[in-house]
């Protein structure tokens, strides 16, 4: 088991032939617009701020938004994470500030755009989802028509929920130390790790288990199978399928998807085939679930996650050097599952990595 690196995600594959395309050759060429779950209401001792950073990841957006406010970036409040190489705007909050010394701030790779107060502090998982707006470099008009279709695809069936190769760390190194960890005593490995990068490991792990059942299940990412606990898209339960035949007219209207594993002793588990998957994928990486509950801090407490996931109003039009693909997704959706739909080939872990 030495060794092991994630598996690289597959497309499921549309109704028109992928194409070539890079993207990110520039922050500009990636947008995300943060889609909140609420808006502040105006009043309260938070201060929220509508933030656009450019080429600079949100932990380090923090750390100078605490410099330039005098304040320890741990006290600010955030629903997610956002892309470095990216032109990317999101809420940040912080409280007990003066809303007028923040308004109009800015830095080299950040300016505060709207300053409101709220009742609570930003917390992570507050958000609707996101919004993508990304240039493909390289990709021919006449491939317009390919990208329209298979995002059409995309909007009826949803896409597969992948964990982007982000969640690994480079080459795959946290994935390494997870299973390290899960195999060996994680009580001692706790007591030299930080608390942080512990769950970014174990986080890598229950990544890579979801990926493979994905990558399982591609044929069967719209069915409900015996067994299955369906996710429903509008509030994020789960239930297990006990009428078929109904559960699957509105798994067909993609209002509910089969739903897959993030490994933990909270998680609850499937029956029949898609219990056997699941452990059978657990089993290859040399783990049983029984080793979840064995972890201290309640980290990787476990939950399921939607196998596919909904493809919001996909748009696309030709730009100069390229094609521009707009698109949302619910929370925790990486934008290279999209691409990964339109593109002959994406980011990911490259042969002498």
């Amino acid at each position: 088991m030495s060794g092991l690196k994630p598996m690289r995600p597959v497309p499921r594959g549309g109704p028109a032939p992928r194409f070539q395309g890079r993207y990110k050759v520039t922050p500009e060429d990636f947008a995300v617009d943060e889609v909140p779950a609420y808006t502040p209401s105006g009043a309260g001792d938070h201060v929220w701020l509508w933030i656009e950073k450019r080429g600079v990841s949100t932990l380090d957006l923090l750390h100078e938004l605490g410099a330039a406010l005098d304040r320890d970036e741990r006290s600010f409040g955030i629903a997610g994470l956002k892309d470095a190489q990216a032109v990317s705007r999101q809420w940040v909050s912080i409280e007990h500030v003066d809303p007028k010394s923040c308004e109009g701030l800015r830095g080299e790779r950040f300016a505060v755009l709207d300053v409101r107060r709220h009742g609570n502090k930003l917390r992570m998982g507050h958000l609707r989802g996101n919004r993508f707006g990304i240039t493909l470099r390289g990709a021919r008009p006449e491939d317009l028509a390919a990208a329209q279709q298979n995002l059409a695809d995309m909007a009826a069936r949803g896409v597969p929920n992948y964990f982007g190769e982000q969640r690994f760390g480079k080459r795959g190194a946290n994935l390494q130390k997870g299973l390290e960890v899960l195999r060996g005593n994680p009580r001692q490995f706790a007591a030299r790790m930080p608390r942080r990068v512990f769950g970014l490991v174990l986080s890598a792990v229950q990544s890579e288990a979801f990926n493979r059942v994905v990558m399982a299940r591609l044929t069967t990412l719209g069915t409900l199978l015996p067994g299955d606990l369906a996710f429903k898209h509008d509030n994020g339960s789960v239930f297990a399928v006990e009428d078929p035949q109904e559960d699957q007219r509105r798994c067909d209207q993609l209002l509910v998807s089969p739903s897959g594993p993030l490994p933990g002793p909270e998680m609850i588990q499937p029956a029949g085939e898609p219990r056997q998957l699941e452990d059978d994928v657990l089993r290859a990486l040399g783990l049983a679930h029984e080793l979840f509950g064995k972890l201290p801090f309640r980290l990787c407490r476990g939950e399921r996650r939607p196998l596919r996931v909904p493809v919001v109003d996909p748009v696309a039009e030709v730009v100069s050097g390229g094609l521009r693909v707009g698109f949302e997704l619910a929370r925790g959706a990486y934008a290279t599952s999209v691409l990964r739909e339109l593109l002959v080939d994406t980011i990911w872990f490259g042969p002498n990595d």
